[in-house]
């Protein structure tokens, strides 16, 4: 897990410039998602890209100022990926970023991972109403561990703006 780790704040720090003032509170939401995945998958075969996939999964949101921000953080994420050499990583990472706010089950290729990093992401979200599984007592840990440090505040915010933005899409990144 500490490479892991290592991976994630390597890769925040190339982005630090975007993320600006909501450094630390992304970076928590991130290590908080990527916790839970390796609660949910200890597959080692899938920490690294749960690393991957965390700190890029809303990236796009700072670095294309949008709250249309998959298709942006997927396109950083690849570029990453293929400049590191791990080109064979892009598909599912892609689609772990891509079905990340799906509401419903994700059934396809890469199924375990993708679902996986998509239970993880809704179980932060909600605050931990939605656990899937996950322990009361091991969410409490992580969110102890990494606070919150206004992130939901900071999402509420940024979906009022895309509400007055586009009234009648103002969460994009939700698929059904």
């Amino acid at each position: 897990m500490t490479n892991s780790i290592h991976i994630i704040d390597e890769i925040l720090s190339l982005h630090q410039e975007f993320l600006g003032k909501d450094l630390e509170k992304y970076q928590n939401h991130v290590y908080r998602v990527y916790g839970l995945c390796l609660i949910l998958d200890p597959a080692k075969e899938n920490v690294e890209k749960y690393a991957i996939a965390a700190v890029f999964h809303d990236l796009g949101i700072w670095t294309n100022s949008t709250f249309d921000y998959l298709e942006p953080s997927i396109a950083i994420a690849t570029n990453y990926l293929k400049e590191i050499g791990k080109s064979n990583f892009v598909n599912e990472i892609s689609l772990m970023i891509d079905m990340h706010h799906k509401r419903s089950k994700y059934k396809g290729e890469y199924q375990k991972t993708i679902e996986t990093f998509r239970k993880a992401d809704w179980i932060d979200v909600t605050k931990g109403k939605k656990l899937f599984g996950v322990k009361k007592e091991d969410y409490k840990k992580i969110t102890a561990q990494y606070p919150n440090l206004g992130f939901h505040k900071f999402l509420l915010i940024q979906t009022v703006k895309q509400f007055f933005k586009s009234p009648f899409n103002p969460l994009p990144m939700f698929k059904k």
